[in-house]
């Protein structure tokens, strides 16, 4: 069994790798081409196994950790949705899974909040945080899918931030196994980093 949960970590890392060169592929090439397109799709694949993978691995004998699986959560709800946004563009579009998506992270984040305070008397700072970005997220989510017509000008923004959020949550995980920076850093510098891309590129795409 231990065999092949360690081929199961293996697998894990090299997607994460494939999902980490992809995705910079993607940002760097000029939206809307093929280029762009492609290795877009190799991220959101490669991600999806990934965190797959690594969930399924935290429920495992002598592997449970319910840390990694909140954090394998937080990071497909990101690439899904970004994902999926790109379907908003489209007219009618049906957003049931959209909203199971969504509720799914707002309960993911109140657990990730409460639970280690139930289970230790403790706060997790890093459960915290990422649990209040996955919350304010979600939320705002659900208030735009209430607006089919604003939902369908903002479609870009939506797939740019969330795909943006995922590759942020890859390049997190490379950073914090590496150990790059000391303590609990290794979980926010990338986020204080790549929210200034985001805000960048929703700056770039937004109407004048």
């Amino acid at each position: 069994m231990e065999e092949i949960i360690q081929l199961l970590i293996y697998l894990h890392a090299a997607l994460g790798g494939v999902a980490l060169f992809a995705g910079l592929v993607s940002l760097i090439a000029k939206k809307g081409m093929l280029v762009h397109k492609r290795a877009g799709i190799t991220f959101f694949y490669s991600m999806m196994l990934s965190g797959l993978i690594a969930m399924l691995v935290a429920t495992l004998p002598g592997h449970r950790n319910a840390f990694l699986f909140a954090i394998g959560i937080f990071s497909l709800y990101f690439v899904l949705t970004g994902y999926r946004a790109i379907n908003f563009k489209k007219k009618d579009v049906n957003l049931k899974a959209d909203h199971w998506i969504s509720w799914i992270m707002i309960l993911t984040s109140v657990l990730m909040i409460f639970l280690p305070i139930l289970v230790s008397q403790s706060i997790n700072i890093i459960l915290v945080v990422f649990a209040l970005v996955g919350l304010w997220f979600a939320i705002r989510d659900l208030m735009l899918y209430r607006k089919p017509s604003e939902l369908k000008s903002k479609w870009l923004a939506q797939h740019l931030s969330k795909m943006l959020g995922g590759y942020i949550s890859a390049t997190t995980a490379f950073v914090v196994v590496n150990n790059f920076f000391g303590g609990i850093y290794g979980w926010f510098v990338p986020g204080l980093v790549g929210t200034g891309v985001i805000i960048y590129w929703l700056r770039k795409v937004s109407p004048k």
